[in-house]
């Protein structure tokens, strides 16, 4: 399998795509967990360790040009005992998703693991008829808390000559993360669900300053490297490029907009506009507080005035 791949084509992945894996990896593997090892004598019997799990699916999109945007996914039957598809489900699947999406078509398809497989060729070949280069996602379950990037992998087929024979390999592709309206709503209000052990609210305001914070951090690094390395290209320390320079100052025309009168007006409105959602919730809160401690008073002091014969204070 080659490093980087040499085709010059732009991935753009949607959230989505990586939801959508995630949870068809999840829901097979909750329902696939192998019982317990059988005792014979008191002792357990020794079994082999079970293989990976793995699931497979296709991944759909649309290609303008050399831009390939991946949006959405479905999943497929895979046979291991043929390590081949279920053709005639690809083929329903994909039927029913061009009513609902006419502008997608099967970009590639997916699967779950550590590093791509001899064995995953043949389901990539297997594809060309319909896409003739395909492409392939592949999502690690395992979890590295080192790792910071997602683990996602992208990969393409592209053809070498390996010992005088013509062979097709897997080779990486770089991506970016695409996310419109929709998704990254979704993406948030998952973010900002309780969570199922009970967390209060302050844990999940704490998760959630903690991932501000980080965003915050890793844009303040980003804009020092850009910093350094405009000033390395001001001292002839490395060739300057006319490409990289235009995008700065792209980038560097946009600041004024944010200095203007009319953002400021829209800022303030919408702090303030915040600041009173919030004095709302607490002003609720504690009137919600006060209703239950009169309730429980009139309560108290009802069975009290029953004994003494006096009316209640409330």
């Amino acid at each position: 399998m080659a490093s980087s791949s040499s085709s010059g084509l732009t991935f753009k992945l949607h959230p989505l795509v990586i939801v959508n894996i995630s949870d068809h990896y999840t829901r097979v593997k909750s329902q696939s967990q192998p019982p317990q090892a059988a005792t014979n004598g008191g002792e357990a019997t020794t079994s082999h360790p079970p293989s990976p799990l793995r699931v497979f699916g296709c991944v759909i999109g649309v290609q303008r040009g050399r831009t390939v945007e991946i949006f959405n996914s479905f999943e497929l039957l895979y046979d291991p005992s043929t390590t081949s598809l279920d053709r005639s489900f690809l083929e329903k699947k994909q039927e029913l998703y061009k009513k609902v999406f006419p502008h997608f078509y099967i970009l590639g398809w997916y699967s779950t693991g550590s590093d791509a497989q001899e064995s995953d060729m043949q389901i990539h070949k297997a594809l060309m008829d319909i896409n003739e280069s395909p492409v392939y996602v592949l999502l690690n379950p395992s979890i590295n808390h080192a790792q910071k990037d997602l683990p996602v992998t992208i990969y393409e087929s592209e053809l070498h000559v390996i010992d005088g024979i013509p062979q097709l390999i897997f080779v990486r592709s770089s991506y970016t993360i695409e996310t419109v309206e929709a998704e990254r709503i979704s993406v948030d209000h998952v973010a900002h669900l309780k969570p199922s052990d009970g967390g209060s609210a302050a844990t999940q305001l704490a998760a959630h300053l903690t991932g501000i914070h980080s965003a915050i951090k890793m844009l303040n690094s980003r804009i020092r490297v850009l910093h350094h390395y405009l000033l390395a290209m001001q001292k002839g320390d490395i060739p300057c490029e006319n490409s990289l320079l235009r995008q700065v100052s792209s980038l560097l025309r946009r600041l004024p907009a944010i200095e203007s009168e009319k953002f400021q007006d829209d800022f303030l409105m919408e702090y303030n506009d915040t600041l009173l959602i919030s004095y709302l919730a607490m002003f609720t809160n504690c009137s919600s507080t006060m209703n239950e401690l009169v309730d429980k008073f009139n309560t108290a002091y009802d069975r009290h005035s029953r004994r003494g014969g006096r009316s209640a204070f409330f």
